[in-house]
């Protein structure tokens, strides 16, 4: 499994967790508008960092990759 994947999944488990906990509920004055808007910018975030690790991964993985041909094209 790729440390994309670990981040992520833990992100979302954190997520998870952390909704559970700030649920408005069991509150009088429930503000489901603004709680709803967190976990949507949270989701945002964390797929956003998601998409920026995975680009950052094959931008690595590409400029590897060219290195390796250079080194052989000197032999």
């Amino acid at each position: 499994m790729k440390k994309v994947n670990i981040i992520n999944g833990l992100l979302l488990l954190y997520l998870i967790v952390m909704s559970i906990i700030g649920w408005p509920g069991n509150k009088p004055d429930a503000d489901y508008p603004h709680y709803f808007l967190i976990m949507g910018i949270t989701l945002l975030a964390i797929f956003l960092l998601r998409w920026l690790q995975i680009r950052r991964l094959r931008w690595r993985e590409k400029q590897e990759e060219e290195k390796k041909h250079k080194t052989e094209d000197h032999f």
